[in-house]
C-alpha cells in the first residue's frame, strides 16, 4: 500500500501529470517578472557582491562557503549524468531549454535565498540555523506547514538523497577501478562521519576547499576538448537551436521531448525553488549586511551549476556524437564521451569527478536536514548523536544496495518539498519584493547596504536580536 501510495504520488508530480513541472517554470517566470528579470538586470553584480564574500563571524560562516556549500548540494549527478539523459531523450535541443529554466529559476533561487537569510534564526550554540521550515513559521504563521516540510526536508535529504549518492560513487569506482563497494562505502562512510560531526562549520570548509578544485578541473577538461574540436563547436551551437524549436527535420517531432527533458533536468539540477539551498543561505554573515546580498551569492550558485557545469557536460557529449554506443544510459554517455576525447583517462577522470561531486553532495545533504533539528528542540547531543548514527547508516546501506524503491521515497520527499517550498515563497512574495527594493534604494548611496527592519514591511516577524 505505501508503494502504491508513493507510485501515486510521482505519477502526479514527475510522470503523467509533471505538476512540478508547470510549477516551477510558473515559480520562475512569476519571481522573473515581479523582480523585473533581476537575473538579467544585475547580472554582474552578483559577481561584484562576492567582493569581501571569504569574511564572517562566529555565528555563521562567509558567503563564500554558503555559495560553495550551496554547489556542493547542487553539483552531482544531475551535472553528469542527468545532462547525458536529457540530450538521450530529448535530443540536442534539451541543452537549450536546460538554459532557459536555468536563467528563470536564478530569480527562484534569489527569492527563496534572500526568505531564508531573512527569518534565520541562533541556536544553543550561537550559530545561525534557517531554510523553508523557518519562513513558512515565522512569516506565514503555518507550523503544521513548516512541520511537514522539515519532515520530507529528512526523508529525502538527510536519509535517501544520501544514500543514492553513496550508491552513484561506490558504481562509478567498481565500474573503473573495479572497487568493492564493500569498502569503497566503508572509507566514504567514515570521511563523511569526520567531516559531518564538526557541524556546518567543518561542512562549509570542506566545500570551500573541494567545490573549486573539482569544478575548475570540470571546466578545464571541458575546455581543452572544445579547443580540440573547435572546428565542430559552431555547428554543434546551430544544432542545439535547431533542435529546440524542431527546426531540424530530424527534430521536428521531438520537440515536445527536447523542452520537457531539458526543463526536467535543468530543475534536477540546479534545485531552485526545491527548498535545500536556503539553509546554507540562513548560515550566511552576507556582506553586506542585507538578506538580499545572500540572494545574489545563490543566484550565482543556480548560474554556475546549470549554465557553466551542465553546458561543459553538454559540450563535451555532443562532440563525441556519432561516436558513442546509442544503447548506454546516464553516466556511461558521460564516460563514453569523455572517453573518446581523452582515450582511458577520460573514464577515470569522470569516475574521479563524480566521486567528488557525489561525495560533496552527501555532506551538504547532512547540514540541511541538521539545521531543522532545532525546529523540533533535537539540536543537543542526543538528538544530533542519533541523526548522525542513521544519516551514516544510510551512506554505507545505499553504497551497497539496490535502490529502486529508495528512488521513488527520494523523489516523492523532493516533489513535495518544492511544493510547499514554492507554495511559501509565492505568499511570501510581498516581502520578497519589499526586501529587494530596499536594498536596490540603499545601493544607490552605498556600496555596502544595512538592513534595518523598521526601513521593510515584512510579514510575520523574525527572531529578536537577530536583525535589528
Amino acid at each position: 500500500m505505501i508503494n502504491d501510495i508513493i507510485s501515486l504520488t510521482n505519477n502526479v508530480l514527475w510522470g503523467d501529470y509533471q505538476v512540478l513541472i508547470y510549477i516551477l517554470v510558473f515559480a520562475g517566470i512569476w519571481f522573473s517578472l515581479k523582480l523585473r528579470f533581476i537575473q538579467l538586470r544585475h547580472f554582474g553584480y552578483m559577481f561584484k557582491v562576492m567582493k569581501g564574500s571569504t569574511q564572517g563571524d562566529k555565528s555563521g560562516i562567509s558567503s563564500y562557503q554558503a555559495l560553495c556549500t550551496g554547489l556542493s548540494a547542487r553539483v552531482g549527478t544531475g551535472n553528469l549524468a542527468g545532462v547525458a539523459m536529457a540530450i538521450s531523450l530529448g535530443g540536442s535541443g534539451a541543452v537549450f531549454w536546460m538554459w532557459v529554466i536555468a536563467l528563470l529559476g536564478m530569480a527562484t533561487g534569489f527569492a527563496e535565498s534572500i526568505l531564508g537569510q531573512l527569518y534565520k534564526v541562533r541556536d544553543d550554540h550561537k550559530e545561525y540555523r534557517g531554510g523553508p521550515a523557518y519562513y513558512i513559521r515565522a512569516g506565514l504563521n503555518k507550523p503544521w506547514l513548516a512541520v511537514l516540510f522539515a519532515l520530507c526536508l529528512f526523508l529525502g535529504y538527510g536519509i535517501s538523497f544520501s544514500a543514492m549518492q553513496a550508491n552513484t560513487i561506490t558504481d562509478a569506482l567498481n565500474h573503473t577501478f573495479e572497487l568493492s563497494p564493500v569498502y569503497s562505502g566503508a572509507v566514504i562512510t567514515f570521511i563523511a562521519g569526520i567531516i559531518v560531526m564538526g557541524g556546518l562549520r567543518s561542512i562549509a570548509r570542506f566545500a570551500e576547499f573541494v567545490v573549486p578544485f573539482m569544478g575548475l578541473a570540470f571546466i578545464l577538461a571541458a575546455v581543452t576538448v572544445t579547443i580540440i574540436n573547435i572546428q565542430l563547436v559552431p555547428g554543434v551551437l546551430m544544432d542545439i537551436i535547431n533542435s529546440a524549436f524542431g527546426l531540424n527535420e530530424a527534430a521536428a517531432g521531438a520537440l515536445g521531448a527536447a523542452i520537457k527533458n531539458g526543463i526536467q533536468r535543468g530543475l534536477y539540477s540546479n534545485e531552485a525553488g526545491a527548498g535545500s539551498v536556503p539553509h546554507a543561505a540562513a548560515g550566511a554573515t552576507p556582506v553586506p549586511n542585507h538578506p538580499v546580498a545572500q540572494g545574489y551569492v545563490q543566484m550565482l550558485g543556480v548560474f554556475i551549476d546549470t549554465m557553466v557545469l551542465c553546458s561543459c557536460t553538454a559540450i563535451v557529449i555532443l562532440l563525441a556524437q556519432g561516436n558513442i554506443d546509442s544503447e548506454m544510459e546516464g553516466i556511461r554517455i558521460t564516460q563514453n564521451a569523455m572517453t573518446y576525447h581523452m582515450g582511458m583517462s577520460g573514464d577515470m577522470f569522470v569516475a574521479i569527478i563524480i566521486t567528488l561531486f557525489s561525495f560533496t553532495s552527501v555532506v551538504a545533504n547532512y547540514a540541511y536536514a541538521e539545521s531543522n533539528l532545532h525546529l523540533f528542540k533535537l539540536d543537543n547531543i542526543y538528538g544530533r548523536t542519533i541523526y548522525t548514527l542513521l544519516y551514516l547508516g544510510m551512506v554505507y546501506w545505499g553504497a551497497n544496495a539496490s535502490l529502486k524503491e529508495v528512488w521513488n521515497m527520494a523523489d516523492m520527499a523532493l516533489g513535495l518539498m518544492t511544493v510547499v517550498n514554492i507554495s511559501a515563497i509565492m505568499l511570501l512574495t510581498p516581502t520578497i519584493v519589499n526586501l529587494t527594493r530596499d536594498y536596490q534604494v540603499k545601493l544607490k548611496t552605498t556600496n555596502q547596504p544595512e538592513f534595518k527592519l523598521a526601513d521593510v514591511k515584512i510579514q510575520g516577524k523574525t527572531e529578536t536580536g537577530v536583525w535589528s
